[in-house]
Parts: C-alpha cells; sequence; structure tokens
C-alpha cells in the first residue's frame, strides 16, 4: 500500500532512514518531536511510504515549493527516496515516486526535481526509468 505518512509511523519511518546514509535512531526529545508535528502539520511537505506486512519498507519526501514564476505554479522537490533493502527491486519506491508525482499534478507544479549523491549507474538508471533526465538541469549543492 502506497500512502502519506501518520503520526503513528515515526518510529518505522526513523528505521528505515536508519539505511539512509547510516543514520542513527533519533532520540525523541522534545526537539525532533517538535520538529515531526511540523513536518505532519505542514500541507506542503508529504512523506509518502510504500507498507507491506504492515511495514513501512520504501519511502520518499516531496515538498511542493511555493513559486513567483512560471505563472506562479509551484515545483516539487523530491528528497530522501529508500527502500529497505530487502525489498528491493520490488517497484517500491517507483510506486512512491508516482505518488509524488500525483501529488504535484494536484498541486499544479510545474516541475518535479530530485537530486542523489550517488554515481552507481544501478541508481541513476533507476531515476531515469522513473521519468527525471540529467540533461535538462546542472545542481550545485553547498554543505553547510
Amino acid at each position: 500500500m502506497i500512502r502519506e505518512i501518520t503520526e503513528h509511523d515515526f518510529d518505522q519511518l526513523m528505521t528505515l532512514y536508519m539505511q539512509l546514509h547510516d543514520n542513527p535512531f533519533p532520540e525523541k526529545d522534545e526537539h525532533v518531536m517538535e520538529l515531526w508535528n511540523c513536518i505532519l502539520a505542514d500541507k506542503n511537505h508529504h512523506i509518502i511510504v510504500a507498507e507491506e506486512d504492515g511495514a513501512i519498507v520504501s519511502s520518499c519526501v516531496c515538498v511542493i515549493i511555493p513559486n513567483l514564476t512560471r505563472g506562479q505554479r509551484p515545483y516539487a522537490f523530491i528528497e530522501n527516496v529508500i527502500t529497505d533493502e530487502r525489498y528491493r527491486k520490488r517497484g517500491l519506491a517507483t510506486a512512491c515516486l508516482h505518488f509524488a508525482k500525483e501529488i504535484s499534478k494536484r498541486e499544479n507544479c510545474y516541475k518535479m526535481m530530485l537530486l542523489t549523491g550517488s554515481k552507481q549507474e544501478s541508481t541513476l538508471k533507476f531515476y531515469e526509468q522513473a521519468g527525471y533526465n540529467k540533461k535538462d538541469k546542472t545542481a550545485f549543492i553547498q554543505w553547510l
């Protein structure tokens, strides 16, 4: 099942995120839970998950960004695409990305952008097969 995150999904999402850049499970302190609640309340912040057998096994984030150009149409930014290593090659991340695309269309976005730090050809091919291209724009990152 592909769906948006609910308030009860914190632990499962954070467990999945541990496979993303070797993130540790965060302490559920006031700051982290305030951030979680802020994300849940933000109508432009969508965390999409794939659930199998009651477990969250794949996810992506889709943030809708208001915009003053392109006829004041917003754009979508996709981040944190992850599938549990035991559930890969089943189309789950693709389904999450398609769900994000439907949200983006519903919100009248004129484009979707996705960045990846991966240089693996299989990952880049995956994103191309999901409809993204690496030819139209050049991404620059400045880490803070």
